[in-house]
Order: structure tokens, then C-alpha cells, then sequence
């Protein structure tokens, strides 16, 4: 299991100079994975990045940000294909990185939420199957791995919990379209962490977010973290386990995840204090 951590406890957005800062802090700390994420896809340099994070020894993978202009169900067509173009241009960063995992809610805009029909849902639903078969198709072409990450209901109002992103996932039935868990969203929507952690299981769960119930350091808040270990251990989860939280320099999402204040006394508090805690809960 490889233990890892978001720029976004940090800075906003990652420029090449601010992740040759970070990543050694990162490694200094013990972590041994990064996660960096694609505000804007030109907002780093990619191969350069692939460097830096090679030359200190850290695993990596990526965050997709979904925003209003790149959503894949809109109802406006060019929305829709500006989404499926960002998505490509991010693979194709993933791939110049050595990136496997994007991830994020690869589906519709963060903070985007309406209500549905079941007619209307149905249609939502095979709209984004079609999308999503012609993205794990790129993305499987150059080694890349979507992962999808159901959010919470304030978020978005179409995919929360585990089952309706399985139904997707199942759907586009690709090695290239996975799952991603995410403990701070599934407190809010999930009855049990545990069970939808094992509804997942090993053949569709990818990438997992380790995040307390405030966004604040993982340990310090009342995420049943002994159930989350129990069931990752009881899939065989051996993946990497990242802790994200923001900074509120963080605007393209600030308003849509309510990064209003500071979780802990420190960024780097955040980071140190949650990774002790998951090293002792799951290393």
C-alpha cells in the first residue's frame, strides 16, 4: 500500500517550480506518492513533472477538475465536447507524467445540481456510458486508468454513492474505467464505508481517498476508520491511499467543496498528522 497526498493541501494551482518544491517536502515527510491535479492542463509542464517526481522516488497520479465548461451530460453539446476534450488532453499529460490513475468525477460539473426524472436520469446515464466508452478507449490506448469518484449530495446530483457508480463503471465495462471511494463523501452518503467498500471489491476500486469528515487531517474527526481497514484488507486493496484536502487558494472548486476555513493549525500539520494516522491504521 503506497500512502500519498493531493497538492491541493497546498497550492492552487500546481505550477512545474511549486511541485519541485513540493515533491521533495512531500518525500521528506514520508509519503511516497503525489497526486497532482489539471486545473488547467497547460498549468505545469508535464514531462518536466515526470521528472520531478521520478528523481524523488514518489508514485503519482492525477485529479481531474470538472467544471461548468466540461461537463459530459450538459445538455449543450459544445459542453459536452469541450469535457471529452480536456479529458483527452489530461491523458495525454498522464501519459508524458507516468501517470496510470485520473481521477475525480468524470462525469458532470462540481457543484451542478438539479433534479431528475427517471426517464431523465436514464438518458444522463447512457449519455455518459457512450462518453465514457470513447474516453476508455483513449485512455486504455495510452495506458491510463479513469477513475470515477461519486460525490457527496451537495456536490453533485448524479452520481453519490457506490452502487450508482458501479452501474456506470459496469456499464463501460473497460479495464480503463474504475473507481475511486472518497471517505469524506461517502460519510454523507454511504449507510456503511465498509460495505460499499467491499460492493466495489478489488476488480472496480483503483484508487482510494483517505479524508476525514472536515477535510481535516485523516484521525482527527469521526470517520469508523476501523471499519474502512477491515474492509479494504478484506478486498486485498494494496493500491494507493491519498489524503486530499484544500487549501482555500484552491478557486476553481472553492465554492462547490465550501473551502471556507483552515482544518488544522497547518497545511503541513494536515498532512503529517494524517499520514502517522493512516500508517498506523493500514501500513
Amino acid at each position: 500500500m503506497r500512502f500519498g497526498v493531493n497538492t491541493w493541501v497546498w497550492t492552487s494551482p500546481l505550477t512545474t517550480s511549486e511541485l519541485e518544491t513540493l515533491a521533495p517536502k512531500v518525500k521528506q515527510m514520508g509519503f511516497d506518492w503525489i497526486e497532482v491535479p489539471f486545473e488547467g492542463v497547460d498549468d505545469f509542464d508535464p514531462s518536466e513533472a515526470g521528472r520531478i517526481v521520478k528523481d524523488n522516488g514518489l508514485g503519482v497520479s492525477a485529479a481531474a477538475a470538472i467544471g461548468p465548461d466540461r461537463d459530459l451530460i450538459h445538455p449543450d453539446a459544445s459542453i459536452r465536447e469541450n469535457g471529452m476534450n480536456y479529458i483527452r488532453a489530461c491523458i495525454d499529460a498522464c501519459q508524458k507524467i507516468g501517470v496510470q490513475n485520473l481521477i475525480g468525477p468524470i462525469y458532470a460539473a462540481v457543484g451542478r445540481t438539479w433534479q431528475q426524472t427517471v426517464d431523465e436520469r436514464k438518458h444522463d446515464v447512457d449519455l455518459l456510458v457512450q462518453n465514457l466508452s470513447r474516453l476508455s478507449q483513449y485512455a486504455q490506448d495510452r495506458g491510463v486508468v479513469l477513475c470515477l469518484e461519486p460525490l457527496n449530495r451537495f456536490e453533485t446530483s448524479f452520481i453519490n454513492t457506490c452502487e450508482q457508480v458501479i452501474e456506470v463503471v459496469d456499464r463501460v465495462n473497460s479495464p480503463s474505467c474504475g473507481i475511486l471511494l472518497d471517505t469524506f463523501h461517502m460519510c454523507i452518503e454511504e449507510k456503511s464505508l465498509g460495505a460499499a467498500i467491499r460492493l466495489a471489491g478489488i476488480s472496480r476500486l483503483k484508487h482510494f481517498h483517505a479524508c476525514e469528515n472536515d477535510r481535516g487531517a485523516p484521525g482527527s474527526g469521526h470517520v469508523p476508520w476501523a471499519d474502512v481497514a477491515q474492509a479494504l484488507k478484506d478486498i486485498g486493496y494494496d493500491g494507493a491511499v491519498v489524503i486530499e484536502s484544500f487549501t482555500d487558494k484552491v478557486k476553481s472548486i472553492a465554492r462547490a467543496a465550501a473551502i471556507w476555513r483552515a482544518f488544522e493549525p497547518s497545511q503541513d500539520a494536515l498532512a503529517q498528522n494524517g499520514l502517522k494516522f493512516l500508517k498506523g491504521l493500514l501500513a
